[in-house]
C-alpha cells in the first residue's frame, strides 16, 4: 500500500458517501463495540470516524485490536451515511464513517502524557516539553493556521499598498539604547560581538533614505528582558516604514490594515477609523497608556474635592503635589470585609502605600473608616466628584507621585472590572493613543531617556524645549491598543539633522557617543533624508488576542518559558570549551562550577 491519500479526514461530507478514499492520519480513540472496532481518526483537517468489521476483512481487525491512541494509520475503505441514531452532530464529519477495506500501521506509538484534545488540564511546561504533542491538540493547530491565515493576509494588503517586503540583517551592531541585547561572538573577528536586532529601526530609516518609500517586513526580533505572558526573548513584528506621509496617513493605512484582516481572518467587521486619546487623557481617566475601554469605571481626580480638607493623609499629598484619586464600583457596597483587605495588599504591587474606601450603603448611610475626618459638606463633595450612589463603593489611592496612583488605581480598576464581570470577552475595544512624552527621567541612569526610541520626532510646537524643559517635550509617536493591550506602535522620525543633535543632547549623548552608537544612519541622512514614518505590530500579541488566548505562547509553535528555555530542546545549554576558544571567549559560570 503506498503513503499517499485521497483525502483529508475533516473534509468528508455525506455527500461523499459510495466514495472509496485512501485517509492518513493519527488515532484519536479507539473503541471496541461487540466485536466491530470504532477508531477516530485525526489529521489537521479534523477527525473521521472509521469502522473495522472482522466479516470485512479478518487480517485487517487483528490489526486493529493492537492500535491505541497516537499510533499513525493509513486506511483505505468507502464512505457510507451513519444511520439517524448514530449521527454525532458536534462533528463536521459526523453524518459520516469510513468502512475500512485496509489498514496500514505506519507506526506505533508510546502512550502520551496528556490527552490530546482541547482544554486538556495539564501543567503547561509538560506541555512545552512534549511540544510536538501539544501541537497535535486541535485548538493549537487552529491557533497556528490562524497565524498563517495573518500573516497572508497581511502580505496581500500591504502588496496591493504598493510595498515592499524587503529583509534587514539578523547580525547587527550593537545599540543598547533601550533593552537588553542578545550578543553573537565573532569567530574571525576576535573580541567582537554582533548583536541580534531588538528591531529593523535603523535599517528601515535607512531604507527610507534609498528611496524605497514603502518598506513592511515580518521580522524576528530579539530582547534579553524579564519575561511575561505578553512577551518572549524572540518574537516577531509587522514592521513597516513609509516617506513623505504624516501620523494621520498611518494611522489610517494602519487601521484598514487590521480592519482587512480580522474580516478575511474572522469574519468580524471592525468600524473604522478607531478613537483616539492622549497620553496624557488615556493616563489620568484609566491609568494606563494601553487602556481597556470595554468597561466604564475611569479614574476620578479627588484634589478639587478634597481642597481644604484637615485629613492628614490627603491633605499632606496634595501639599506635595501629589494626587488623590477615586473609582467607582457601582453596585458592591456588600464588598466584604477580609475582600477590602486584599485589595490593600494588591495595590501594594503597584507601588501604593495604601487604599482608602468609603461604601454607600443601599439605606444612603456611609460606612468607612476615615468617614470621621470629614465634614458633612466634604463627604458631600466627595461622593458628589465620585458620582457615589446608594450601594457604591469609592477606593481611593493617593500619592505624591502621580505614576504610582495612576499604576495602583489603573490595576485595581481591571481588577474591579474582571471580578464584577464586567469585560465582555467578544468585544474589541480598539483606541490610538498619541502625544506620548518625549521621555522619561531614569533615576537609574541620572538622566532623562527616550520613551520610544531617540528616533522619535518631538511635536513641531515643543522643538524649543528639547534642550530647557525636555520633561514636558510631547512626541509624534502613536500607539494601536485593543482591549488594553498594545498592539502597535510607531511615530514620524526625526529627519532634520539640527533636531536630531538637540534629542541626542537632551538624553545625555555627545557628537561622539552619538557617532559611535549610530553613526551609519546619522551618515546617511546626510545624503537627503525624506520626512518619513512608520509602525510596528506585535503579530504574537495581535493572533494571542484574536484567537482568545491567555499567552502569546499559546500562539507561537516553540516558544520559550518564563525563565527564556526551551524545555524541549534543552537551549540555551552549555557549550564545549573546543566551540568556545574558537569564538575567542570564556565563561566565568563554567570556570567557577569547574572549581567548586
Amino acid at each position: 500500500m503506498s503513503f499517499e491519500r485521497s483525502h483529508h479526514c475533516g473534509e468528508l461530507r455525506k455527500q461523499d458517501a459510495g466514495k472509496e478514499v485512501t485517509l492518513c492520519g493519527w488515532v484519536s480513540k479507539r473503541r471496541d463495540h461487540g466485536g466491530i472496532i470504532f477508531i477516530d481518526l485525526r489529521d489537521r483537517s479534523g477527525l473521521v470516524q472509521v469502522v473495522i468489521d472482522p466479516a470485512h476483512d479478518d487480517k485487517d481487525f487483528h490489526k486493529a485490536e493492537t492500535v491505541r491512541s497516537e499510533f499513525v494509520l493509513q486506511v483505505k475503505g468507502m464512505v457510507r451515511n451513519r444511520t439517524e441514531e448514530t449521527v454525532n452532530p458536534n462533528l463536521p464529519t459526523g453524518e459520516v464513517e469510513v468502512v475500512v477495506e485496509g489498514l496500514n500501521i505506519l507506526n506505533p506509538a508510546k502512550t502520551p502524557p496528556f490527552y490530546i484534545q482541547d482544554g486538556v488540564d495539564v501543567d503547561e511546561n509538560v506541555r512545552l516539553r512534549y511540544r510536538y504533542l501539544d501541537l497535535r491538540r486541535p485548538e493549537m493547530q487552529r491557533n497556528l493556521i490562524l497565524r498563517h491565515k495573518v500573516t497572508k493576509l497581511v502580505r496581500d494588503f500591504m502588496d496591493n499598498q504598493g510595498f515592499l517586503e524587503i529583509e534587514t540583517p539578523m547580525l547587527c551592531k550593537s545599540t543598547p539604547e533601550g533593552a537588553r541585547d542578545y550578543l553573537v561572538p565573532s569567530r574571525v573577528n576576535p573580541g567582537k560581538f554582533y548583536a541580534l536586532p531588538q528591531s529593523p529601526q535603523l535599517f528601515k530609516q535607512i531604507l527610507m533614505v534609498a528611496g524605497m518609500e514603502k518598506y513592511f517586513q515580518i521580522a524576528r526580533c530579539f530582547r534579553d528582558e524579564d519575561l511575561r505572558a505578553d512577551r518572549q526573548p524572540e518574537f516577531t513584528q509587522l514592521d513597516m516604514e513609509m516617506s513623505f506621509i504624516d501620523e494621520d496617513d498611518i494611522m489610517t493605512l494602519t487601521e484598514n490594515l487590521i480592519a482587512y484582516v480580522f474580516k478575511n481572518a474572522l469574519g468580524k467587521e471592525l468600524q473604522v477609523p478607531f478613537g483616539r486619546m492622549t497620553w496624557d487623557d488615556a493616563m489620568d481617566q484609566y491609568g494606563s497608556d494601553k487602556p481597556d475601554l470595554r468597561f466604564g469605571m475611569k479614574l476620578v481626580n479627588m484634589n478639587q474635592a478634597l481642597e481644604g480638607t484637615q485629613f492628614k493623609v490627603f491633605k499632606d499629598i496634595i501639599e506635595k503635589g501629589g494626587l488623590v484619586k477615586a473609582i467607582n464600583v457601582k453596585g458592591y457596597s456588600a464588598i466584604p470585609r477580609r475582600e477590602l483587605d486584599g485589595l490593600v495588599d494588591f495595590v501594594g504591587i503597584y507601588g501604593a502605600k495604601g487604599l482608602a474606601w468609603i461604601i454607600v450603603n443601599e439605606d444612603g448611610s456611609i460606612k468607612s473608616p476615615i468617614a470621621k475626618f470629614f465634614s458633612e459638606e466634604e463627604m458631600k463633595r466627595i461622593l458628589e466628584t465620585g458620582k457615589a450612589e446608594k450601594g457604591d463603593v469609592l477606593l481611593f489611592v493617593a500619592d505624591k507621585n502621580p505614576l504610582v496612583v495612576a499604576a495602583a488605581l489603573g490595576a485595581l480598576r481591571l481588577e474591579m472590572g474582571k471580578r464584577l464581570n464586567l469585560i465582555d470577552p467578544d468585544k474589541l475595544a480598539f483606541t490610538w493613543v498619541v502625544k506620548f512624552p518625549m521621555f522619561e527621567y531614569s533615576e537609574e541612569e541620572h538622566r532623562y531617556v527616550a520613551m520610544h526610541h531617540p528616533f522619535t520626532s518631538p511635536c513641531d510646537e515643543d522643538v524649543d524645549k528639547l534642550l530647557t524643559d525636555p520633561g514636558h517635550v510631547y512626541a509624534k509617536a502613536y500607539d494601536m491598543v485593543l482591549n488594553g493591550v498594545e498592539i502597535g506602535g510607531g511615530s514620524i522620525r526625526i529627519h532634520d539633522r539640527t533636531v536630531q543633535n538637540k534629542v541626542f543632547e537632551a538624553i545625555g549623548l555627545t557628537d561622539e557617543q552619538a557617532q559611535e552608537k549610530f553613526g551609519f544612519l546619522l551618515n546617511a541622512f546626510e545624503f537627503g533624508a525624506p520626512p518619513h514614518g512608520g509602525l510596528a505590530f506585535g503579530l504574537d500579541r495581535l493572533i494571542m488576542l484574536m484567537a482568545k488566548r491567555p499567552s502569546i505562547r499559546d500562539v507561537i509553535a516553540f516558544p520559550k518559558t518564563q525563565s527564556a528555555v526551551d524545555v524541549m530542546s534543552q537551549a540555551p545549554n552549555i557549550v564545549d570549551e573546543k566551540q568556545m576558544r574558537e569564538l575567542h571567549i570564556r565563561s566565568t559560570v563554567v570556570k567557577k562550577e569547574k572549581e567548586e
